[in-house]
């Protein structure tokens, strides 16, 4: 089967984002939202939040870049159960204001994580 690298979505009323059916084995451990270097969203995978961006995050604690992402990357994060159903998950008010999102959204795959954009 071909990676998804890109895909497009409009949220529902309840503002959940449904994950195309090729990626939900990906995102089987888990989702973590978080802000993103812009004015965007970040979609991980539990499983590379845990492994790759929490250890980073944990760098120096006298680095001030470090605690300026671990800031930003920790206010307003969401970490979910993808609905088993649908394999939706589901992105909060203020997520959904931070990235000036409306209801449709792009996903980009950025090696192994998704930046969400208004679409």
């Amino acid at each position: 089967m071909a990676q998804v690298d890109y895909f497009t979505r409009k949220l529902d009323d309840k503002n959940r984002l449904t994950i195309p059916i090729e990626l939900r084995e990906e995102f089987a451990s888990g989702v973590v939202i978080t802000k993103g270097f812009g004015d965007y969203l970040h979609l991980y995978p539990m499983s590379v939040w845990q492994q790759k961006i929490e250890p980073e995050l944990e760098g120096s604690l006298l680095d001030e870049h470090i605690a300026d992402l671990s800031v930003r990357f920790r206010t307003g994060k969401t970490e979910a159960e993808l609905d088993q159903k649908q394999g939706r998950v589901t992105l909060k008010q203020s997520q959904l204001e931070f990235a000036h999102i409306n209801r449709e959204v792009e996903a980009i795959r950025v090696g192994s994580y998704f930046r969400i954009v208004a679409h």
